[in-house]
């Protein structure tokens, strides 16, 4: 693209956009508390998954300081299911910063939003513009994505040099005001249109803009590393009315899991099965074993009717929850059942 077709881009670009863009619930206010919460929720989530999420963290955290006072237990039950705790862990390091260093006023400039945890340059510049109405570039996935094609760029959008093609053709673009209308408008094209695989070139708005030659092949990316295939043993014991659960140190730390077994039976597993995260697909295999004489310092009885009430990853969470539907139905022998569960 050259410089001199960028008003007109932006015009072919905003014209679609108030007929077919996306109308979501965090584009509905300019409470940088609430646009943080989405932006966080949205890193490496669908905007479907994060919908109701979003709802409801806001109805139990409604404000930075309410999150800032909020036990990390209770911040990770309200996030379980979307997985990536980091984010979550994150998001409440920053409240607490916001409250104990700003005394609960969020920063206004891109520069002090991205010193706040788990915050780069994508979300610090997303939430000045949405919120403070600064006229930012963002790059994300939708507009890396359509940003490469119009570019026909042919080096990676994961590598430095691809990065620093897109970040200044999405400076170029930008408009001196208005830029949240802008940006918002460069995703929803790239999330409905400018599509991963096959791209709807015909429905394209800017597509006289596009010097991609093979649309479909763009983005380029460095080659998926293959995922490693881990195999996880835990236990299921129950007694009196209670399961003994575990709280993570490591993956899910904070979170309550299984026992974890170093050596398991040579009985069948009452549960099996498999989900992917991040580089790996774990198998998850779950045993009845008998009580512990002593329980590790970690450790903890927990009544079945209180579980649902603490943080659990979703692997376990589903898995506790077949056993128990298994043990109410009169067996807890061989109810195991091969499912992909997606952490996210």
């Amino acid at each position: 693209m050259i410089i001199s077709s960028f008003p007109k881009f932006r015009r072919a670009l905003l014209a679609w956009s108030a007929a077919h863009g996306r109308d979501l619930p965090w584009r509905r206010t300019r409470d940088p508390y609430a646009i943080l919460v989405s932006e966080i929720m949205l890193q490496q989530t669908q905007v479907a998954t994060v919908l109701s999420y979003y709802r409801e963290w806001l109805r139990r955290f409604p404000d930075v300081r309410t999150l800032a006072a909020a036990s990390a237990s209770d911040v990770l039950h309200a996030w379980q299911g979307l997985g990536y705790y980091a984010r979550a862990r994150n998001l409440h390091a920053a409240a607490k910063i916001i409250v104990e260093q700003h005394r609960g006023t969020f920063p206004t400039s891109a520069e002090e939003i991205r010193k706040l945890p788990g915050v780069g340059r994508y979300t610090a510049n997303a939430v000045a513009t949405f919120a403070f109405d600064h006229s930012l570039p963002i790059v994300e996935a939708n507009t890396a994505r359509l940003l490469a094609r119009l570019l026909n760029l042919q080096l990676r959008i994961d590598s430095t040099a691809g990065q620093q093609h897109l970040w200044s053709l999405a400076t170029g673009l930008l408009p001196r005001h208005n830029a949240g209308t802008h940006n918002s408008a460069l995703m929803d094209l790239g999330a409905l249109i400018c599509t991963p695989g096959q791209p709807n070139c015909p429905a394209c708005p800017v597509r006289e803009f596009c010097t991609a030659v093979h649309p479909a092949k763009l983005p380029l990316k460095k080659p998926r590393t293959e995922l490693k295939q881990l195999t996880e043993h835990h236990s299921y014991i129950r007694r009196n009315g209670s399961i003994l659960l575990e709280q993570s140190t490591d993956r899910w730390r904070g979170m309550w899991i299984f026992p974890r077994l170093a050596n398991p039976p040579a009985a069948a597993p009452l549960h099996q099965s498999h989900f992917p995260f991040t580089h790996h697909r774990v198998a998850l295999r779950i045993f009845k074993t008998k009580a512990p004489r002593g329980m590790a310092a970690n450790q903890k009885w927990t009544k079945v009717e209180e579980v649902e009430q603490i943080a659990m990853p979703s692997p376990h969470r589903r898995a506790l929850r077949e056993l128990l539907a298994a043990s109410a139905a009169g067996s807890c022998r061989n109810t195991s059942s091969y499912v992909n569960f997606n952490t996210r």
